[in-house]
């Protein structure tokens, strides 16, 4: 396929929430600007070919390591400056987990690890928003279900 269009377009990425039974996040700290040596949710851009839920898939398993079979879509953020490189719109995902998976960084993040959801590092992006609005959306007992 070939794309031309007399205008711009946003950019389309997905990213992952994790929660483990214990009310941990994963995150990755970025290797690569913007925001390096910040942490961020495992995520990344789109490819032309492939489904929202697949890349999701795909960009937790390249900067983590960790594979997971469903993950359920929570919803997209699109704040005009949200990214300074581009117009961005982040479609996000997540899972509970039943153990705190021992990631492995990979791609453009320099470090993977779970931190405790009332004690975050500092993010990047518009992270602690997506998380801080998943935590008042999402029902803690949903962690069974």
């Amino acid at each position: 396929m070939t794309y031309t269009y007399p205008y711009p377009r946003p950019a389309v990425t997905v990213d992952a929430i994790l929660i483990s039974p214990n009310q941990s996040v994963l995150l990755i700290e970025r290797g690569r600007q913007p925001f390096q040596g910040k942490w961020a949710l495992p995520g990344g851009f789109i490819e032309m070919d492939e489904e929202l839920e697949a890349a999701c898939k795909r960009e937790l398993d390249e900067e983590t390591g960790i594979r997971i079979e469903e993950l359920k879509q929570f919803r997209a953020f699109g704040s005009v400056n949200r990214d300074p490189r581009h117009r961005t719109i982040s479609v996000i995902f997540y899972a509970f987990v039943e153990d705190e998976i021992v990631p492995e960084a990979g791609d453009d993040a320099s470090k993977a690890q779970w931190f405790p959801l009332d004690e975050l590092p500092e993010l990047a992006f518009d992270h602690l928003q997506i998380l801080d609005e998943f935590k008042e959306e999402i029902p803690r007992f949903s962690i069974n279900s």
